[in-house]
């Protein structure tokens, strides 16, 4: 026997309990009320909406309404496999199960078309790609080829500072200030002793220093 020709056992586990779901599914219905092919039709009812959410559910996983029917399917298959365990006796139904069953085909239809209509998620790769963003145009370089500075102008040589003119009268009275610190001492009076004793800015006292030749 080919590797195709080999029976798969989920499949064989899956036709198994789809036979029984659908047996406890019609003698529910049978037993509501529901006589010849209507009982028949209810099972590919549930089993139909079942499979339309699931299949809803693959394509749109984050789709409420899929996730609604697919749970209210799920409870009529479930709690018809239940209340056929011998919970419940099927020579006296309640009513409302009764109304369940005889208002069930308008909500599967309900869900049916709901399921088919929904709109479908827009897979990833679909997307239109978007639009190349206008890059701004590079600054333009100037090649020109420019001149060299200029170089610069030779530097002049300082001019000298002009002469500092004494006065007469403040050069006799630093002689006579000199003069008497040579008689009191018998030495020269210190160039700096004299500019101190004098006051005077710089280039004043070394100039009157220079005329009293001190050092």
């Amino acid at each position: 026997m080919s590797r195709s020709m080999r029976p798969d056992a989920v499949l064989v586990q899956a036709v198994i309990a789809g036979a029984l779901s659908f047996a406890h599914l019609h003698d529910l219905a049978e037993a509501a009320g529901q006589s010849g092919w209507k009982a028949w039709a209810y099972p590919i009812s549930v089993d139909l909406l079942l499979v339309a959410a699931w299949r809803r559910l693959r394509t749109a996983r984050r789709d409420r309404s899929a996730w609604t029917w697919f749970v209210i399917a799920l409870v009529a298959s479930l709690g018809a496999n239940i209340a056929t365990a011998g919970l419940l006796d099927l020579k006296h139904v309640p009513d409302w199960l009764c109304i369940l069953v005889a208002g069930w085909p308008a909500l599967a239809f309900l869900g049916g078309t709901l399921l088919v209509h929904a709109p479908t998620e827009t897979p990833v790769a679909a997307v239109a790609p978007a639009q190349p963003v206008d890059e701004p145009p590079a600054p333009e370089v100037d090649v020109r080829r420019e001149d060299p500075a200029p170089p610069a102008p030779p530097e002049l040589p300082a001019s000298p500072a002009p002469a500092v003119t004494v006065p007469v009268a403040l050069l006799d009275h630093a002689r006579k200030i000199a003069d008497s610190h040579r008689a009191a001492t018998g030495t020269p009076m210190p160039a700096d002793a004299l500019t101190a004793r004098l006051g005077l800015p710089g280039p004043m006292s070394a100039a009157i220093t220079s005329e009293l030749q001190l050092t």
